[in-house]
């Protein structure tokens, strides 16, 4: 066999290897919510913690892994790189090790231990930088260094996954839906971090040519709101957000501004009060990003309701709460960052009138 034929070789048994796992990986649960004081308003959240490695990530590592084997930047032996504020390394990091392949993260000192000890317990290294040091950058740098392929979540996230279909989260909403009292969706609500999600799902609807809106849900003073405004990218300050994975400090790449119909900016309290208050509603925990989503939610819900609207608003539970246990899930931690949790979660619930709350 001539080396170019064993390297093809080992390059299609990478990707079945990737084919066999997501059809292990089956689906991810949509829960339904029924809040009493949207009648004739459906919640629905897709449950993405519910992959093999925790969060919606699941899902773009596999098409970043399958993107750079296709694309012949990605051979047998070579150590993979990425950076990331967590779960997207989680999932590069068990993907590698599923082909074999040494894996290192770059990612800011602040992000919680718990993220950075499955990492170490999937074997992956964590390359941690200190603010003001663009992980990026120093990835792209490193690899090139090391001869080691670059993964590029935030600069490839929109092309890397198939948006007309193949299983993509947009498709897999609308089939799941299907059979629902308004199936449908008025809206669907995502967080932005990468964009990647955002634009798949918004091309989705638009190739489907179906009435759905698509909003992002952010954290205040956030990149991706501030540009949206004004269709430019532009330099922006720093976003101070507690919230992991989104609130970035300026526009990625794969942000697509007109696919969007819709930003609602989240203060951190409120986020991190509705992820304490997605346990109460749902039995278990999920990150920040989750609870800034319901905000979102609940804020599209209650203009729909005093418009006589009805319908269905779908969004996405994206990671699981149990990396946040020293951190969004520790009072005093979040006492220590200025985050008064009970005037929120107080708030939260006069809002949706807790007790008459049940999901299914």
């Amino acid at each position: 066999m001539r080396p170019n034929d064993t390297a093809r070789t080992w390059v299609h048994d990478a990707i079945t290897r990737l084919e066999q796992e997501a059809a292990r990986s089956a689906d991810t649960h949509l829960l339904k919510l029924d809040i009493a004081r949207f009648p004739g308003i459906d919640f629905y959240f897709k449950d993405e913690s519910s992959h093999p490695t925790g969060s919606l990530k699941h899902r773009l590592a596999r098409s970043l892994f399958l993107y750079a084997l296709c694309n012949g930047r990605l051979q047998e032996g070579q150590s993979v790189m990425d950076a990331s504020s967590g779960s997207t390394a989680i999932s590069e990091a068990w993907f590698a090790r599923l082909l074999g392949l040494k894996f290192t993260a770059v990612m800011p000192d602040c992000t919680t231990p718990r993220k950075i000890s499955v990492l170490q317990a999937l074997g992956a290294e964590c390359d941690l930088v200190p603010a003001g040091v663009d992980a990026s950058q120093h990835a792209r740098a490193s690899a090139a260094a090391q001869s080691a392929c670059y993964l590029d979540q935030f600069g490839l996230a929109e092309r890397a996954t198939d948006w007309r279909g193949n299983n993509n989260i947009a498709e897999s909403i609308l089939s799941q839906m299907q059979k629902e009292s308004n199936p449908v969706p008025a809206w669907i609500v995502c967080g932005a971090g990468t964009g990647g999600t955002s634009a798949t799902i918004g091309r989705y609807l638009r190739y489907r040519r179906l009435p759905t809106r698509l909003c992002v849900a952010e954290p205040l003073d956030g990149a991706f709101a501030q540009a949206w405004q004004t269709r430019t990218i532009t330099e922006t300050k720093p976003c101070n957000t507690l919230i992991e994975g989104i609130g970035r400090s300026h526009v990625e790449p794969g942000f697509l501004f007109d696919v969007v119909d819709k930003v609602i900016e989240v203060g951190d309290a409120d986020s991190c009060a509705a992820a304490w208050l997605l346990e109460q509603l749902l039995g278990r925990r999920y990150g920040g990003s989750s609870g800034t989503n319901l905000i979102a939610c609940l804020q599209l819900a209650e203009a729909m309701r005093d418009r006589g609207e009805t319908g269905s608003i779908v969004s996405l539970l994206c990671d699981r709460g149990e990396r946040y246990e020293q951190t969004l899930f520790d009072r005093q931690w979040l006492a220590k960052h200025g985050i008064g949790l009970e005037p929120s979660l107080e708030q939260l619930r006069r809002r949706i009138e807790s007790p008459d709350l049940k999901s299914s």
